[in-house]
Order: C-alpha cells, then structure tokens, then sequence
C-alpha cells in the first residue's frame, strides 16, 4: 500500500501564482511518476486480459526485464518512464485499447512496451532476450533513438529479436549480419540515429531535440523526419540564445530552469494546417500527457524560443497540476474570448491560456528590466498588454467556470500575482498602446466570431429605420468562421512598432495607430465600400477610429457585432449617423 500524495500548502501556492521554485517543480514530477506507474499497471491488466494483443511478440518476457533493470538502476528506470517519449505512448495505447484512438497495428503499437523494456535494459546495464516491433525497417527505443535495418522502407511492421547486455543492444536480421549498436553513447552511424542533445550548461541535464520517436507527435504515430544538418545547426544556435535569456530570470512566473525541459519537437507541416488558430511562425503546443515536452515551429530568434518554452512549460505544470487536483469543472462549450487565439475557447482551455499567459506576461516583465534583456524595445508593450489580457481571462474564468476549492485557490493566487502586475508603473504612451492593441484585437474577434441573433438583428433593423432608441439584445450568438483558421492581427504588430516603413503612404491601420483617425475611418471605409464580403478587420478598424473621433460612442466597441447587423441598411455614407444612433449618441439628420 502507499500513502496519498499531499501536496505541501506553500508549494500549491507557488505553481498556484503561476512560478515555482526547484521543489515545486519536483513536486510536480513526484506526481508524473506516480501516475505514469498507475498507468502502466493498467496498460498491463488489459494486457493480461488480452494477451492475444501482443501474439507476434514474446509477452512473457517484457514484465521480468523491466523488473530486473529496476532492481539494479532505480533512478535510470525512472527517469525513463518519466520521459515524454513513454508519456505519449503509454496515454496513446490506453486510449486505442478504450477504442478512442488509431494507429498502426495493434500488436505493433501496444508491443512498443517491449522496446521500453528494451531500453531499461540498456539504461541498467542487465541482460534480456525480447521481440521488439520494427515499423519500416526500424526500430525505436523510446529516448534514446532509432535503430536503422537493412531492407525496403515499405511501410510494413515486423517482429525482430534482439538481446541487451551490458550496455549493447544486439538485433538479429534475416537479410546481413547482426547489427550491434552502444545507445548510451554511440555517434550516429549507417545503422544507428541517437536522438539530437541539446546542451543546458555544464552539470546540468541536456535537453532532447527529437526527431525520430514516432510518438512524439500530440496524438496519433507519425514518421521520423530526421533533420537537415543545416537546420539542426539552427536549433542549437536558437536553443544557446534561449538558455542565456532564461538564465536571467528566477522562480517566479515567467522564470524558467532550462534543465527542466525533457524534449522539443521540432513542428513539420501536416494536411489541413491551413486552418490552425495560431499563426505557424508562432506555433507551439503540449500535452498533458508528455510533462515537460513541446512541439515547436523553429522561431525567428532566442527571445521567441525563450517566450515559447516559457509558456509551454506552464501548459506541462498545469498538466500536472490537474493530474493532483480536479480545478474546474468540465465545460467544452466553445463560446469564450482568449486573446492569444483566433477561435472561441472553452473554460478548461481558457484556464490552460490564462496560466500559460502569466508565465508569458511575467517573462516579459522580467525583459522590461534592463535594455540588454530587450534591445528592440518590445518588453514594455508586451508586458502592458499582456497583463490586461490575462487579467482579462481570469475575470471570465472567476464569474463563469464552475471551479473546485483548488481551482478557486489557483484563480485567487493568479489574480494576486496579474494584479500586482497592473500597479506597477509603465509610461503612459505604452499603456496607452497596450490598451488600444488590447481593445482591437477583442473587437475584431467578436466580428469574426459573434453575430446577433435573428430576432435581435430585426428588432434592431425596425427601430433604425423607424428612428425609434436601439433596442436591448441578448447574447449573441457564437458562430465562428472555422474555414479560415489564424487572421493576423496586424494592428497589434504596429501598436508595437516604434515607427513604420517610410517613403510610401501609410496604410489604414498605419494611420489609425499613428493618431490620425480622420483619415483612417476614411481609409477603412474605401475599403469596406467594395462588393464583396465585409473584411472583418477593416470593419474593426472602422470602428476604433469612429471611436477615436466619439469618445462617448467607445460603448460600441464592447459589441461591435450589433453595428455589424445593421450594414445591410445602412450605407457607407451613412455609417456615422448609423454608429451613433447605435451608441446613444447624438444623429446629425
């Protein structure tokens, strides 16, 4: 029998407030362990249940190996399983096995249990006999690398027989000789692909740049897509840059211990990326189920890798987090604002970008702190508009999640830590620029996602034409566009730019950020004049500057999808009046 965890009360509420020190965070990897055991223990009850599953390969002997290695390296067996390349598999094959996922065939996928063992093995220095799956002439052992085996590449799965000792993994091939290869420490060869290092400082661990492992992927099996020496060279260069930003912060939110991350997955463009919500430049993901890993499109520069690791290690601390404690309870209707997405969220997503953006508000805060950390100049403005967005969110998640007593402990000490955020003082212009970057994007979503009800957008139609006071509307209704995944948001690129591109004439946005709002409502509305579909941001943009010109019509902006129902009545030589009357302003008739 074991005890409970408990989780010490400071150290909930050091992960809580969106840091954590070293002992927080190896709180937090005391809780992966246990799970992934947990885990294991059921992936091996339905495996008995089913030894059929495993029929190509020699069940019996996988759990003896494992349970050797155990014996003898403790620590290394650990630290195996708790790699994200055993994560993803051991959450992938329970999921296929309760029938909620896909993959290769089934022996091949649950018989990946053999290389884990496989790989203890070597880790431990022990000797074991076992049948490993190949999959296209190869074969993976889970964080350390791939062994490469004559014969086609043609899709197919095989059972080889291999044997481990003393540190050697021998596999016995029908076409040649036997291919023996050191994993610990042998270079790549013809026959052998170790996973790519990177290196976090002396004494510390290094960092796994994964390639190969054909569930590093956040759901199904994908191929290894080894990369190109070229880009190889810039991930390390990027990832040195990263380390010497990070190095910088300390434990609160936005400080980050490079040695903490496990792995990064380099993204490679898949069907049916056109649609993502997040732009691909910028794109980088997580699972719950893989603590510690993220997959990331190679970034412009060592600042973008830092932000990007920053905020997916708080996505894997979240993770873990949940794994402890129920937060929130589980609504999935897709109906609520996040400011760092093009789509409507649901509230657990909401609380995963909320704690993610105060780890990334914070490592900006951290930036603002001396010119060296930030040459361009980015830190202020960023920290200023992500400190109201955040806030923002967690105002959403505190009056609409149903939350747990951990939950609400976590929101308040979120809150606490944002709110002492918004006291500290910035200059006014780059406040004033957040804020306006702040309000843009919120009003061009709510038109690309929102619209009003019919019954809403007649009444409001019968009172403009009868001249009679706007009615009242309900909610609207959530109706995004899902065909045209990201829209950049190009205002809150210029909000924070210094200054723009000179010896051509500005643009409509260029001019509504530079104070000239006359003459960008006069912009923005050449644009929206043409035949077809209204342009979402353009009719934002029309929007701000009229707003910028009737400081007492800004009550516009908070449902800008009311104007946006009454276009159809209303010319755009008479949008002011219309925008206006809409606001409760005085109508010049």
């Amino acid at each position: 029998m074991y005890a409970p965890i408990r989780m010490p009360g400071p150290l909930f509420d050091e992960i809580a407030a969106g840091g954590g020190s070293a002992e927080a965070v190896a709180f937090l990897v005391r809780g992966e362990r246990t799970r992934r055991i947990l885990l294991l223990r059921e992936l091996l009850d339905l495996l008995d249940a089913t030894p059929g599953i495993l029929a190509p390969l020699d069940a019996t002997a996988v759990w003896p190996t494992l349970e050797s290695a155990a014996a003898r390296a403790s620590e290394a067996v650990d630290e195996l399983l708790l790699t994200p390349q055993v994560g993803s598999w051991l959450a992938h094959i329970l999921r296929r096995l309760h029938g909620t996922a896909s993959g290769p065939p089934l022996w091949a996928d649950a018989g990946q249990l053999a290389a884990v063992a496989a790989a203890a093995a070597v880790h431990a220095g022990t000797d074991a006999e076992l049948l490993l799956p190949s999959r296209n002439a190869a074969v993976s052992l889970p964080a350390l690398g791939m062994v490469r085996l004559p014969g086609p590449e043609d899709g197919t799965f095989h059972a080889v027989r291999a044997s481990v000792s003393g540190g050697s993994l021998t596999i016995r091939t029908v076409q040649g000789p036997d291919i023996v290869v050191r994993p610990l420490d042998e270079p790549e060869s013809e026959h052998w692909l170790p996973v790519h290092r990177l290196d976090t400082g002396p004494g510390s661990r290094a960092v796994r740049l994964d390639d190969l492992d054909p569930y590093r992927d956040l759901d199904e099996p994908i191929a290894p897509a080894r990369l190109a020496p070229d880009e190889l060279r810039a991930w390390h260069g990027l990832f040195q840059d990263a380390v010497a930003i990070l190095r910088r912060g300390g434990t609160e939110p936005g400080g980050l211990r490079p040695e903490e991350i496990s792995r990064i997955v380099p993204w490679q463009a898949k069907d049916g990326d056109a649609v993502l919500p997040v732009p691909a430049e910028g794109l980088s993901a997580s699972t719950g189920d893989a603590f510690a890993s993220m997959v990331i499109a190679r970034p412009r520069d060592g600042l973008a890798l830092a932000e990007t690791l920053v905020h997916e290690f708080q996505h894997s601390k979240l993770g873990a987090l949940l794994h402890l404690f129920p937060l929130i309870e589980d609504d999935r209707s897709e109906r609520h604002y996040a400011p760092w997405r093009a789509d409507p969220r649901h509230l657990p997503g909401l609380l995963h970008g909320a704690y993610a953006f105060v780890g990334v508000t914070g490592f900006w805060r951290e930036r603002t702190r001396g010119t060296g950390a930030d040459p361009a100049g980015r830190a202020s403005f960023l920290f200023a508009m992500r400190r109201l967005q955040t806030r923002m969110v967690l105002r959403t998640l505190a009056t609409h999640a149903r939350l747990t007593e951990p939950g609400l402990r976590l929101v308040a000490r979120l809150c606490e830590t944002v709110d002492g955020w918004l006291r500290e003082p910035l200059a006014p212009a780059t406040v004033a620029r957040a804020r306006a970057s702040a309000v843009s994007h919120r009003v061009e979503w709510r038109l690309r996602n929102l619209r009003c009800a019919e019954g809403d957008r007649d009444g409001l139609v019968n009172a403009l034409r009868s001249g009679t006071a706007p009615v009242p509307c309900g909610e609207p209704l959530v109706a995004p566009d899902r065909g045209r995944g990201h829209w950049q948001d190009d205002r809150a690129r210029l909000y924070g730019l210094r200054e723009f591109e000179a010896g051509r004439s500005p643009t409509a946005d260029e001019l509504l950020v530079a104070g000239d709002a006359e003459a960008a409502r006069a912009a923005y509305t050449e644009q929206l004049s043409g035949t077809g579909p209204l342009d979402p941001h353009a009719l934002a943009g029309w929007l701000l500057a009229h707003a910028a010109l009737y400081p007492r019509d800004r009550r516009l902006l908070a449902r800008p999808e009311r104007f946006a129902a009454l276009l159809e009545e209303s010319p755009p030589d008479r949008w002011t009046q219309t925008a206006r009357w809409l606001a409760g302003g005085p109508v010049a008739r």
